[in-house]
């Protein structure tokens, strides 16, 4: 699924999120509550049911052998399912006739996704939280230190670095919000069929999707959405924002950490960030990170508007190229946020250079120029603001 390269800018959690054995696992619990949903509805016998359910287990399946024959295929779903079919028929050759009866490929598929995606959001959250409380920690320790405010990358006026912090967590209180409320939107089950009307199913179609939705955790749609892709992939605009508001928290934290002006730096761990023939560097690595998340998740977010104009019922390579692409959205904003939720609350900050770099500037000016430039007032009114601040984002929190 990924490079190297896309290893080192992700996590092992939610690559193993998105791995071939969780999404054919996904797969297999989608197969087992669409028996059971069609056997209470009493559209399969209980035995066949029972047969199929107790054959969903993923280490009964080759899943290498799954993912090699489905570029073959076309879709994931029909060797998973060819499978399924052979293994059910060792032990019970009549219940073979009602695997995945009246279903399609992406009915599995999608539900499988959101399910996976379904974890992998609860990563991403869980780190985005971490970063919060950090930064609402030290704009409360350090509302009232001032810093040089820079604008057009020139030393402006006066700030604190309390005022600071809350003008970085303030974007990610509003997108994890944003994100509790798209998720479950995004988060539905599919089931339509072949052509979205679910015919094989009668006049139970209703109660399959009440009862599948319910079994599986997933949001009960309005109606199928094979090609209508617009709350699923308002979630993956979400998850961009996401990754562009850790970005400028990152590429703050890299220009403040610049020798020549010293005001922060990453924490230090051996053997990260320094090479070895120049024992003064080092170099800030997790924002790193997350700065080249902020970079590739546009084109990922991109790849999904994209695919969005689908052909009628069911999409010809669009819905495919989706699919291609939200593992690794997903990827680059978790490796942001476990990057960053792992330096902020340790990071380093000089209050003393931070002073020296105002007094600096102070210095360059002619009075009474200088005095009026780092009027006490101004650094009381930023540490006023960053504490109301505060406060309001607590209460979101």
């Amino acid at each position: 699924m990924s490079s190297i390269f896309e290893g080192f800018l992700s996590t092992p959690e939610m690559m193993g999120a998105f791995d071939a054995r969780a999404l054919v696992e996904a797969m297999l619990r989608f197969e087992a509550a669409l028996a059971r949903a069609q056997s209470a509805c009493g559209l399969i016998p209980d035995e066949a049911a029972q047969s199929i359910i107790g054959t969903c287990k993923v280490g009964l399946f080759d899943v290498a052998r799954i993912v090699r024959d489905s570029a073959f295929a076309g879709s994931l779903a029909l060797p998973l399912v060819k499978g399924l079919k052979e293994t059910v028929g060792l032990f019970n050759p009549q219940a073979v006739p009602y695997v995945h009866f009246g279903c399609t490929s992406q009915d599995a598929i999608d539900s499988a996704m959101a399910m996976v995606s379904r974890d992998a959001l609860a990563l991403i959250q869980a780190d985005v939280q971490v970063i919060l409380d950090a930064l609402l920690v030290l704009a409360d320790t350090h509302a009232e230190t001032p810093m040089l405010a820079r604008t057009l990358m020139q030393p402006a006026s006066v700030t604190s670095f309390g005022l600071k912090c809350v003008g970085w967590a303030a974007p990610l209180a509003r997108s994890r919000e944003r994100l509790r409320t798209a998720a479950p939107r995004a988060l539905q089950l599919q089931l339509g069929g072949t052509v979205g009307t679910l015919a094989p199913m009668g006049d139970h179609g209703e109660t399959l999707v009440r009862l599948m939705s319910e079994d599986l955790g997933l949001t009960r749609p309005m109606a199928c959405w094979h090609t209508q892709r617009d709350e699923w992939v308002a979630l993956g605009c979400e998850l961009g924002l996401l990754a562009g508001s850790l970005g400028k928290i990152a590429r703050d934290v890299v220009l403040m950490s610049q020798f020549e002006v010293g005001e922060l730096a990453e924490p230090y761990e051996t053997g990260r960030g320094g090479p070895s023939h120049m024992p003064h560097k080092h170099n800030p690595v997790a924002s790193m990170v997350a700065i080249a998340a902020a970079q590739r998740a546009p084109q990922r977010v991109a790849a999904l508007l994209a695919a969005m104009p689908q052909e009628h019922e069911r999409a010809l390579g669009a819905w495919q190229a989706e699919l291609a692409e939200w593992p690794l959205l997903m990827m680059a904003v978790h490796g942001s946020a476990r990057a960053m939720a792992g330096a902020i609350p340790q990071l380093r900050i000089d209050a003393r250079r931070m002073r020296s770099n105002l007094d600096a500037m102070r210095a360059s000016l002619e009075p009474p120029a200088a005095d009026e430039w780092f009027d006490p007032a101004l650094a009381r009114r930023a540490a006023r603001l960053a504490g109301a601040q505060v406060v309001d984002l607590r209460a979101t929190v």
